[in-house]
């Protein structure tokens, strides 16, 4: 091994790259979009001023590293994205939580094994994601009605949502980036269903499992912001001939007052307002117009030795402070967000959707944050805001990509065209399926549909793609690319067959899944995915065994997200929404991994012969 690194330095320093890049992979204050554009920049800047001749005699050409931009499977990725996207924005998954809102209703453990089952089949054909932002503010609608918790069947409904997606080919991103790499290595390509039996077999315990035991193991817990923090009103201060503040500037007020005095205008005389101005000379008579909670009101209006007026009327115990109609209300971040990665302080959230931020959760708090002091956090997916808001407008934030709603209400999306969103997802999957084209040609002829036909305007479609995700199959392609042309993929799989030289294969082949779903709960899966496939095909060909196997371990085990909230976009989701702790996870998800771990390896050992 030690003169394998020093003859092949390139592929030493793609591996300390690999290394690094997880690495980071794991830091929170770090953008995954970043650290896949550092690896990107790295791997081309380093082999362009480095060159390196591949075994073959042809010198390695930096910009193939960037060739993961045009990669089939990235193009399949993003059309499944916007087919899904037209799905919900049609309300083509209308009837399904109708039917499911009606059975919760009859019956709640039946209705539990219901949502499992069904949540998985769709996430076989559809991204997970909007099917956990379809299922999430029905779940709790029934758990606002019912009295009941909502945090026994979040979790279980989640789990089933990964686990569902391992069944096809398209069912998530890291099983198309998986049979794509393995397919450019020269292994038969997998058909959509080849691997369909292996997971329906696991998935049938796993099924039980969530159904009957996970529930018993989550705690109850409550939502995160259940309404404790007080309402904002808006007001005017009127100064009174013996103010304090009379005769003296604004800046001069807010100094007396603190810093918690954010003063929108200045109304001085019927309909002549003044901009607030540090430097404006207050008078007696001015009204002052702010928003606070009525506590901070009322103690405001006397610092400043003034009256509280809310429209015409002072306000006493006769015209008491209105808030007109507001409504409170959580609402999370989806992982789609334009939202996520933004200040607070810059996401204009009053301008342009209508909220007032009355406190921020996030899962590592350990208390809510109340709305001062928030301006410098960056938004990020899964975090839940309580705002407030006319009930109109909550209503109009369903229907779009930012917001997902968690006030208990069940109101879905409607339109004529959903039969039709429906039936190009239906074509685009069969067509596939028959092998009449590939994945991602079907895919794109469904996106050009729903736009054609109405179903999606060009900039839902575009709102439906996230950055963060594309970057990182981009820098995935990249590092598996570069791992494979160095020979470092076969450095790494000589060094696990020497690991567990004297191991039957059926060992081997557990330990690479169990390897697999260590990282995929670590670091991003799609890394794992695309960093592993070319390292399972080494190993299987040291052995001289079967290709498929191996490579279904590395897909199998990148799918095992459940044992952190971090695993998967959708754990953080539901975590922040049902005010799950990291060790709920731990709790439910790892046995989950265990079992599957256990089941799949056995299933391909028995199928495969290894």
């Amino acid at each position: 091994m030690p003169e394998i690194f020093v003859t092949n330095p390139h592929a030493l320093a793609v591996m300390i790259l690999i290394v690094i890049a997880l690495v980071l992979f794991t830091r929170d204050n770090i953008p995954l979009e970043t650290t896949s554009l550092v690896v990107l920049a790295m791997l081309a800047a380093g082999f362009q001023l480095f060159p390196y001749t591949q075994p073959n005699g042809q010198p390695l050409d930096p910009s193939e590293f960037l060739l993961g931009f045009g990669h089939k499977a990235l193009v399949a990725v993003c059309a499944l994205m916007i087919v899904g996207e037209g799905l919900i924005r049609t309300g083509a998954l209308e009837p399904v939580g109708r039917f499911l809102a009606r059975m919760w209703r009859r019956g709640p453990a039946i209705s539990l094994l219901f949502t499992i089952l069904i949540t998985a089949t769709l996430s076989a054909f559809i991204n997970n994601t909007p099917i956990v932002v379809l299922m999430l503010p029905i779940l709790i609608g029934v758990a606002v009605r019912t009295g009941a918790s909502a945090s026994g069947f979040l979790i279980p409904m989640g789990f089933a949502s990964i686990m569902g997606g391992m069944a096809t080919t398209i069912g998530t991103s890291t099983n198309l980036l998986v049979v794509n790499v393995a397919a450019d290595m020269g292994m038969d390509a997998f058909n959509m269903f080849d691997f369909a039996i292996p997971v329906l077999v696991a998935g049938g315990f796993a099924t039980l499992y969530l159904w009957l035991v996970a529930p018993r193991l989550i705690p109850e817990r409550q939502p995160p912001m259940s309404g404790a923090v007080s309402r904002v009103y808006t007001a005017q201060i009127r100064l009174d001939d013996n103010s304090p503040v009379v005769d003296g500037t604004l800046s001069e007020a807010l100094e007396r007052v603190g810093e918690n005095l954010k003063i929108e205008t200045i109304q001085r005389g019927a309909g002549v307002f003044i901009n607030p101005l540090p430097d404006v000379v207050l008078r007696a008579g001015d009204r002052l117009t702010t928003s606070d909670t009525q506590a901070r009101l009322r103690e405001f209006a006397r610092m400043l030795g003034g009256a509280l007026f809310s429209g015409d009327h002072m306000v006493d115990a006769t015209h008491p402070l209105s808030d007109e109609g507001q409504q409170v209300a959580e609402v999370a971040i989806t992982p789609a967000s334009s939202l996520v990665g933004t200040r607070i302080g810059d996401a204009r959230l009053r301008s342009r959707y209508g909220l007032r931020l009355l406190a921020l959760n996030r899962y590592e708090s350990t208390q809510d944050r109340k709305s001062p002091g928030l301006d410098e956090i960056e938004l990020r997916s899964g975090d839940v805001l309580l705002v407030q808001s006319t009930q109109e407008n909550l209503d109009q934030l369903k229907h779009t990509a930012e917001f997902l709603i968690l006030d208990g209400g069940v109101k879905l999306p409607s339109t004529r065209k959903a039969p039709l969103a429906l039936l190009i997802l239906i074509t685009v999957v069969g067509l596939a399926a028959a092998n009449v084209m590939s994945i991602e040609i079907s895919a794109l002829l469904g996106c050009l549909t729903l736009i054609i036909t109405g179903c999606l305007t060009w900039r839902e479609a575009m709102n439906a793609l996230s950055a963060k995700v594309i970057l990182i199959i981009v820098a995935s392609l990249a590092m598996g690319a570069a791992l494979l042309k160095t020979g470092g993929a076969d450095i790494i799989a000589r060094a696990f067959v020497s690991i567990t030289f004297g191991a039957p294969p059926s060992m081997v082949l557990a330990g690479l899944m169990l390897m697999m779903g260590i990282l995929t709960n670590i670091v991003s899966n799609n890394a794992a995915a695309v960093i592993g496939t070319p390292i399972a095909i080494g190993i299987a060909q040291r052995l001289g065994l079967p290709l498929e196997p191996f490579v279904l371990a590395v897909l199998f085990g990148a799918n095992l997200s459940f044992a952190t909230p971090m695993a998967y976009q959708t754990n953080l989701l539901i975590m922040n929404a049902g005010g799950y702790k990291f060790g709920d996870f731990v709790r439910v998800g790892l046995p989950l991994a265990v079992l599957l771990w256990i089941l799949l390896t056995t299933v391909l050992v028995f199928a495969y012969g290894v």
